[in-house]
C-alpha cells in the first residue's frame, strides 16, 4: 500500500475561495458543446484520443455518442431512480447517509460555498465498497432494483475507462494506468453512482425561481458520466479555460440540452491536478426553470470516476506534490463542507 502523501497547506483554502466566488448569475451564450463518436472504438482509439484530448484542453465538457450503455438500460436505470424518489420519506431515511460517508440518501443537505444555499434536491450514493446491506433498499419494496443499479454502475465504469485509458496514453501513461487506479475490485474504490432528483417547480412562488437547482461548483472526481432525460434540462457550464475570472457577474454560462442517446461527460479537478492542469475541470450548475419551461421533476443519473482511496496522484511533469486520492478529497470536503470522508 502507497504511503499517505500530505498536500501542501493553502491548495483546500484558495478552492475554497475560488468557489465562494462564482455564485452570481453571469451572463449567458451559446457555445459549441463537442460530440465524440466512440464507436468502433477499439480500430478508432487513436482519432477518439486525439478528439477527447482537444475538447478536454479547450473545453473540459463534451458529449460521448455510441458509447456502448443501451438506451433500454439506461431508461431502466431512471425508472428505477424514479421508483426510489417515491418512496414514502419515512422509508427514504432508512437509508440516509451516514456521516463521514458516501453512500445513502441525502435531502437538500448539499450546501454549495458558491450559493450559500441548499442544492434543491434529494440523492442517493451508490459507493460499492460502503454499502453493506443495510444501505439497499430490501428486495420486497423496490424489485430489481440493487441488480439494475449493480449493472448500471459498471457499465458506466466501463465508460469511463475508455475515455480515461485516452487521457492516459495522452498524458504518457500506459493505456490500463487510470483503469488499475480506479479497481473495482479493490476495498479502497471509490467512484460513485448518483441518483439525483430535483424539485417539481410546478407549485412554486416567484421567489423560489431565484435561487439554483445546483449551485456552481467543479466535481471533485476525475471524470463525470451524466446521463439526462431529453426534455428536463437546466445545466449550465463554463469552460474551464474561461472560469479563473475574478468577476462572478463575468462569467458566461451556456446551456447543455439534453440528447437522447448522449451522455454528458466533464473532466474533474482530480483529473487536472493529475494532468498538471493540462485538461481543464470545468465549472456547472444546474439552474432552476423558467416559467415558460418544463416545471416538474428534474431526475438525472451522473457516475463520478474516483481514483480509488490509496491510488497516488502525481502528474508527468510533476507540477504538485504527490497525493493520495482519499487525503486529496478528504481536503477538498474538508474546505468546502466542513467534513471528511
Amino acid at each position: 500500500m502507497p504511503p499517505s502523501f500530505m498536500p501542501p497547506r493553502g491548495n483546500a483554502r484558495s478552492e475554497l475561495d475560488r468557489e465562494s466566488m462564482i455564485g452570481g448569475q453571469g451572463t449567458c451564450m451559446t457555445r459549441d458543446i463537442p460530440q465524440i463518436d466512440l464507436s468502433d472504438y477499439d480500430r478508432r482509439k487513436p482519432a477518439i484520443a486525439d478528439a477527447l484530448w482537444e475538447a478536454a484542453t479547450q473545453v473540459g465538457f463534451f458529449q460521448v455518442i455510441n458509447h456502448g450503455i443501451d438506451a433500454a438500460d439506461v431508461d431502466a436505470a431512471f425508472a428505477a431512480a424514479r421508483r426510489f424518489f417515491d418512496l414514502p420519506l419515512g422509508e427514504k431515511a432508512h437509508y440516509a447517509r451516514r456521516p463521514g460517508s458516501n453512500v445513502g440518501w441525502e435531502y437538500r443537505a448539499q450546501v454549495r460555498p458558491s450559493t450559500g444555499t441548499p442544492d434543491n434536491k434529494e440523492s442517493y450514493q451508490i459507493t460499492l465498497p460502503q454499502m453493506g446491506n443495510d444501505l439497499w433498499p430490501a428486495e420486497s419494496a423496490l424489485p430489481g432494483f440493487q441488480a439494475r443499479m449493480r449493472r448500471f454502475e459498471r457499465q458506466n465504469w466501463e465508460l469511463g475507462m475508455k475515455i480515461l485509458s485516452c487521457f492516459a496514453i495522452r498524458l504518457g501513461f500506459d493505456a490500463d494506468f487510470f483503469t488499475r487506479n480506479h479497481d473495482p475490485a479493490s476495498a479502497r474504490y471509490q467512484s460513485t453512482l448518483r441518483l439525483i432528483h430535483y424539485m417539481s417547480m410546478e407549485n412554486a412562488r416567484g421567489t423560489d425561481f431565484d435561487f439554483w437547482r445546483a449551485g456552481a461548483h467543479s466535481d471533485f472526481d476525475c471524470l463525470t458520466l451524466l446521463h439526462q432525460r431529453p426534455g428536463q434540462g437546466g445545466l449550465q457550464v463554463c469552460p474551464g479555460r474561461d472560469a479563473d475570472m475574478k468577476d462572478a457577474g463575468a462569467l458566461a454560462w451556456t446551456d447543455v440540452p439534453p440528447l437522447a442517446g448522449a451522455v454528458t461527460c466533464n473532466i474533474g479537478d482530480m483529473l487536472m491536478r493529475w494532468s498538471d492542469d493540462r485538461l481543464k475541470s470545468t465549472l456547472h450548475r444546474v439552474r432552476m426553470p423558467r416559467r415558460d419551461e418544463y416545471l416538474g421533476p428534474r431526475l438525472s443519473l451522473p457516475f463520478f470516476c474516483q481514483a480509488n482511496r490509496d491510488a497516488v496522484i502525481q502528474g508527468p511533469q510533476k507540477k504538485y506534490a504527490p497525493i493520495t486520492a482519499r487525503d486529496y478529497l478528504d481536503e477538498r470536503i474538508r474546505a468546502n463542507y466542513g467534513g471528511g470522508t
